[in-house]
């Protein structure tokens, strides 16, 4: 498998292409729009040169990475690839007509990987005339770092497509782990919860957005506070992740809290957007923005 299609050019998608591009793959970068894909060069550009300055890579290996990285605003251009990963927004009519669109336009022995986090892959595989040949590929942001990859089958994923996207996974130096398709499958299952309740104790009052993450960093050895945590997810996502699963599962637990709404609504989608829980005007030193009881500065 020497080349590999990437759907959709944000955080996510970004970093499965520096990953592919790392590996001796040619990737294909798809977005609706030139200025998102000029973004996505010039990001994954400064993540290898900071995997160069701490000599994790040579200058060799990085320009022979970024030479293996072409763009494309067509989804057409997926046509002729060996594998395809989708890793647009979290919507699902979104998945559904760019899963639609792959089927008609890939060959039919190609594999169709999403990289969703909470969408029934069983559902997404229904859209297409290849349901075997669908599986979920979960990476953990950001992707050049984290090791995981939950690979999810979906009812009718083959064994052949799974082991093929498991050896793939540990071709790019990642763990896979095999997961049932559920909502939220495991990682998020269990995350968006606490995440979910870390924000209603800041809404209650209970205490402010640096104590929660500090007595989760220090008392529950996280390497992050939930909400700093959050912030790098992206808040949006994490909305979207909890209403697939309280309205799939039907349990209050997974109801997002108001104030999460209230932040997407105002455009708080943390540090993608500048400002979440915390302001990243000085990336180097952000600071809260949102005080007990739902107050902004």
């Amino acid at each position: 498998m020497k080349r590999v299609a990437v759907i959709g050019a944000g955080t996510m998608g970004n970093g499965i292409a520096h990953v592919f591009s790392q590996h001796d793959i040619n990737v294909t970068l798809i977005d609706i729009q030139q200025e998102l894909l000029d973004q996505a060069i010039t990001i994954i550009r400064k993540n290898m040169e900071r995997e160069l300055r701490k000599e994790k890579i040579t200058s060799e290996q990085m320009s022979a990475a970024i030479s293996n990285i072409t763009t494309s605003t067509s989804i057409s251009d997926a046509a002729d690839w060996d594998f395809v990963i989708e890793a647009a927004s979290e919507e699902l009519t979104l998945k559904l007509n760019i899963f639609q669109q792959l089927d008609r336009i890939c060959r039919s022995e190609v594999i169709l990987a999403t990289n969703t986090s909470s969408i029934s892959i069983t559902k997404i595989a229904a859209a297409t005339s290849r349901p075997d040949k669908v599986i979920g590929m979960h990476f953990m942001n950001p992707v050049p770092v984290m090791k995981l990859v939950e690979a999810i089958r979906g009812v009718a994923t083959s064994e052949s497509t799974y082991i093929t996207v498991e050896q793939l996974a540990k071709k790019l130096n990642k763990v896979p782990v095999e997961v049932n398709d559920y909502p939220g499958f495991v990682a998020n299952r269990i995350l968006m919860p606490m995440i979910n309740e870390a924000i209603y104790a800041l809404f209650d009052g209970v205490a402010s957005v640096e104590a929660i993450d500090t007595i989760m960093k220090l008392g529950m050895s996280h390497p992050m506070g939930p909400l700093t945590l959050a912030d790098f997810i992206g808040l949006d996502v994490c909305l979207a992740i909890l209403e697939v699963m309280h309205e799939d599962l039907g349990f209050s637990k997974y109801n997002p809290c108001v104030l999460l709404r209230k932040m997407v609504e105002a455009g708080y989608y943390g540090k993608k957007s500048g400002r979440g829980f915390y302001d990243y005007t000085d990336p180097k030193n952000p600071k809260p923005s949102v005080h007990t009881g739902c107050t902004f500065k």
